[in-house]
């Protein structure tokens, strides 16, 4: 008697035994359809056995190996496998985020597989000559042998890291390898697959990312794992497909918040990227402006090679001037002060563009009534509804309610209802008030929704059709405008006494790579950050452009604190639709955390209180988390697993919950 144990994208731990039919074979990592209950599915074998738990006459038969897709290969088992124990989730469902839906469909068209990629190896396509401290960061980067390295390419904006990445992934194509390639947002890859293929012109470059339809992702993926692919561009999905013979990881804009999945298999690409590249024997090389502080600190303590780009790689092409505009001597009007606007035509006047940044879309954040204070809330949310003005509606952002915009105060029927605050839509119209003759352009997730609009937007803005530019943080990283000299900064206060100990880290982050749109051809760049807290420290350091200042004295602060990189979180979630439950089973699930904790080898484990979400309501649902804290992996890991066991019929059926490992948001 044959068995193979099968993992089924089922919330259940284990694999499921089937017996393998007499004369079939159904090697580990291969696709299979079973049957399951009164339905079929595919799973994926990932073990043999000759015996089982359960009862022969109970066991199932595998119905079919799927022919056309490949096994998945032990490399990337083991990564699944890590994945699953980890992050805390069954092997089952990460099994199910890593294939692709049509891969997963018990009956559907066979698929070709794509053969392996042949002949003389893709050749880089030179441009510009390196600047001497590109030429050094590349000669630290080892890609000769099979050794695993991890290199932090800290370089300030605009200083050439796209062309370092493009020298190294030139160096894994000529030794016969594959390169991975990872930006944060489905926005930046259009920009980064046409310079990609400009510079690869014999090259097999596939995109992957979630806006993708389902039959090119699966071509996607078959195409990776086949070796028919050289090179793989995509977001953070794109980290868990399987290679042929990968040789080389690129994380683009590592600190990124978009690499840390919020939702299911809750992982970090980044992270996976790294412990993907040490399995492998490969260098992975971690790119930004402003890494994040756990990078940094791996940078500044050894375990990474830091490698350094200090100047802009154009010659004539300086660092943008950072000045911040007191709102409370030159106080805005609907959103602008006075420097900005004269700063904005002065642009205008020599014909250079201007981005102004803001970090909301829609009209404005709320509809407040000046008669009885009556402001537009979600009624499934502690949010506020969202004035989208072009729509006529009022929006989630959210949970997606919407609602038309009343004509009167819905409680006192007062007429005097006004927006306060200001999106991205409200900002549109205020520049068109101010500059009618000007040729401007929002971009945002409303405006850009359709496929290829932004792709077609922002070609516009390289050729200079565009004079002003609004937009969110889709435009803050990754563009290159070389007519763009000012950039201005709106509504930026609040990050700096947010509760979240990483909220200064993204503020800063965010300012220096919005900042770096600034000033990258030959005429100079200026950014104006209107705040009524001039003085604050952090902008001090964004307009000295000093990470490393930055960096050190927000380590020191987070020693202090007992927070990342010095500590190892993990954060319990949990709603429910009936008002308290959440937080009843937080206090259930923190008497038995502070009970494991208690045992020697858990000494020191911090478990912290119940406490409400910072979105308390969503989606009608109350939430409520629970943090705790270790000094080490090695410690929190089999603490998570014993605790998430002992966790798993406590909940009900009305109580939904989450384990998150390392949390980005607290």
């Amino acid at each position: 008697m044959k068995l193979a144990h099968v993992a089924l994208d089922v919330p259940l731990e284990e694999a499921f035994d089937f017996l393998i039919p007499e004369g079939q074979l159904a090697p580990i990592g291969s696709l299979v359809v079973v049957p399951f209950g009164r339905t079929r599915r595919v799973g994926v074998v990932v073990g043999l056995a000759e015996g089982s738990r359960v009862p022969v006459e109970r066991l199932k038969s595998i119905e079919s190996v799927v022919a056309d897709i490949p096994p998945i290969a032990s490399a990337e088992l083991e990564l699944y496998d890590f994945c699953a124990r980890y992050y805390q989730r069954p092997l089952g469902e990460v099994l199910g985020t890593v294939l692709p839906p049509r891969l997963r469909q018990v009956s559907r068209r066979p698929l070709g597989a794509p053969g392996e990629a042949g002949g003389a190896a893709p050749r880089l396509v030179e441009a510009q000559p390196l600047t001497q401290e590109q030429r050094e960061a590349i000669a630290l980067c080892d890609t000769e042998s099979d050794a695993f390295q991890a290199v932090l390419l800290h370089g300030v904006t605009g200083s050439g890291k796209t062309e370092v990445y493009l020298h190294l992934i030139a160096r894994a194509l000529a030794a016969g390898r594959q390169a991975l390639f990872l930006v944060p947002e489905i926005g930046l890859t259009p920009q980064f697959e046409m310079q990609v293929r400009q510079r690869f012109p014999e090259a097999k470059l596939v995109a992957a990312h979630s806006h993708l339809g389902e039959g090119e992702r699966a071509a996607t993926w078959l195409a990776a794992q086949s070796g028919a692919a050289h090179i793989v561009l995509g977001t953070r999905l794109a980290v868990l497909m399987p290679f042929r013979r990968l040789g080389i990881i690129v994380v683009d804009e590592e600190h990124d918040l978009s690499y840390k999945q919020q939702e299911g298999l809750r992982y970090s690409a980044r992270d996976i990227a790294v412990r993907r590249a040490q399995r492998l024997g490969i260098p992975v090389i971690l790119g930004s402006a402003t890494p994040s502080l756990e990078t940094f600190a791996n940078a500044r303590d050894g375990r990474y090679v830091l490698a350094s780009l200090t100047r802009r790689a154009s010659s004539g092409s300086a660092m943008p001037v950072v000045r911040t505009v007191d709102t409370r001597a030159d106080r805005p009007h609907e959103g602008f002060s006075h420097a900005l606007v004269e700063a904005i035509r002065g642009r205008l006047a020599k014909k250079e563009q201007s981005l102004i940044f803001v970090n909301r879309r829609g009209f404005s954040p709320v509809l407040f009534c000046r008669a009885c204070a009556w402001h537009s809330t979600c009624k499934r949310c502690s949010a506020n509804l969202v004035v989208h003005l072009g729509a006529r509606e009022m929006r989630c952002h959210h949970c997606g309610h919407r609602s038309r915009i009343p004509a009167v105060c819905p409680d006192c029927g007062a007429a005097d209802l006004a927006p306060i605050g200001h999106g991205t839509q409200r900002v549109e119209e205020t520049l068109v008030a101010l500059f009618p003759h000007a040729r401007i352009a929002r971009v945002d997730r409303d405006s850009t929704s359709r496929k290829g609009s932004l792709r077609g937007l922002l070609e516009k803005v390289r050729k200079g059709e565009i004079d002003i530019l609004v937009g969110t943080q889709m435009l803050a990283k990754g563009h290159d405008y070389p007519k763009l000299t000012l950039v201005g900064v709106l509504d930026c206060d609040s990050a700096l006494f947010s509760a979240d100990f990483r909220a200064s880290e993204r503020l800063f982050s965010q300012l220096v790579q919005v900042s770096g749109r600034a000033g990258r051809g030959e005429a100079p760049g200026e950014v104006l950050i209107q705040t009524d807290f001039p003085g604050h420290p952090l902008f001090a350091a964004v307009a000295r452009q000093d990470y490393a200042r930055f960096a050190e004295d927000a380590l020191a602060e987070r020693r202090l604190a007992g927070f990342p990189p010095f500590s190892h979180l993990a954060l319990l979630r949990a709603e429910s639709r009936k008002a308290g439950e959440a937080t009843v089973f937080l206090k259930l699930a923190a008497r038995l955390a502070k009970r494991l904790a208690s045992r020697r080898e858990a000494k020191d484990i911090e478990v912290f209180d119940p406490v409400p979400a910072p979105l308390e309501r969503k989606a009608g649902y109350e939430r409520a988390q629970l943090l705790v804290r270790a000094a080490s992996r090695a410690t929190l890991q089999p603490f998570l697993h014993e605790w998430r066991l002992q966790l798993a019929d406590k909940g009900g059926r009305h109580v939904r919950w989450s384990l998150d490992v390392d949390p980005q948001e607290v």
